[in-house]
This record gives structure tokens, sequence and C-alpha cells, in this order.
């Protein structure tokens, strides 16, 4: 496939971008929703952060979970392989 490249010059992008200055209006957004995505979206401090970490218990227990999913996942795909393998060598 041929691209055909075009010269665009500096009046034609500044008339474009003039343009859609003009057509393009920004919409304000009502207060309640800006107020209610402030409560929602919060970082948590460094303290909460940090004794999240020391807690091994809930480490513990999400990465014996991630292990778990990931031990199911390999074996169903051991066996989805041998039964698809099984029945291309008949």
């Amino acid at each position: 496939m041929n691209k055909r490249k075009t010269k665009v010059s500096d009046d034609q992008i500044n008339e474009l971008e003039a343009h859609l200055a003009g057509t393009l209006k920004p919409v304000p957004l009502p207060k309640d929703v800006v107020q209610r995505l402030r409560e929602r979206m919060h970082m948590p401090f460094r303290e909460e952060i940090a004794s999240r970490l020391r807690d091994w218990n809930r480490m513990l227990l999400v990465f014996g979970g991630v292990m778990s999913g990931l031990l199911v996942v390999i074996t169903v795909a051991r066996a989805f392989f041998h039964l698809v393998g099984r029945k291309n060598m008949m």
C-alpha cells in the first residue's frame, strides 16, 4: 500500500486550531459530581500504607490466594492441553 505524504503548512494548522477552539466549548461539571469524586478518591497517609505493609497475616493470605489461583489455572491448562493433544493423535 502506498502512503501519500501530505505537507501541511503552519497557517493551515493554526487555522484548524482556531476553528476547533471556537467550536469546542468547555462543559462545566456539576459541583456534586466533583464533590463525590473528591470523596471517593483519597490517597492514604504514609502511616496507613506502612501499617498495611507490616501486616504479615494479610500479606501471607494474599500471597497464598494468588499462588492457589495460579496453580488452579496451570492445572486446568495442562488438563485442557492433555485432552486436546490426545484427540489430535487419533
